[in-house]
């Protein structure tokens, strides 16, 4: 399986996908729901893309969820679901805006 946008959207339409514990964790803290979830998943935008990560192909995607920037690191587990490894809304000092680092 391919981590693609495509594949990453239809998992959330088809409610195929896992929250890692530290992506459930960080979601509370920022105070989203699954359903906001949901939303930046099917909204979602390649930004940035790990092909090489040692531990398996991941991506940053950006989205939004009640009209607001959300940003998810997405993978694949070893059965070819998409998991979500961590999830934060993009705010300074690390991003410009929700699609620009501050470097």
């Amino acid at each position: 399986m391919t981590l693609t946008i495509e594949f990453i959207r239809q998992s959330a339409a088809l409610g195929r996908y896992e929250l890692s514990l530290h992506a459930d964790d960080e979601r509370l803290e920022e105070g989203l729901t699954v359903n906001h979830i949901e939303e930046t998943l099917r909204s979602a935008e390649l930004l940035e893309d790990y092909p090489d990560d040692p531990r398996g192909h991941s991506c940053l995607v950006l989205g939004y969820a009640g009209g607001q920037p959300v940003h998810l690191v997405c993978g694949l587990t070893k059965q070819g679901r998409l998991i979500i490894i961590t999830v934060y809304r993009p705010t300074m000092p690390k991003w410009k805006d929700e699609r620009t680092r501050n470097r």
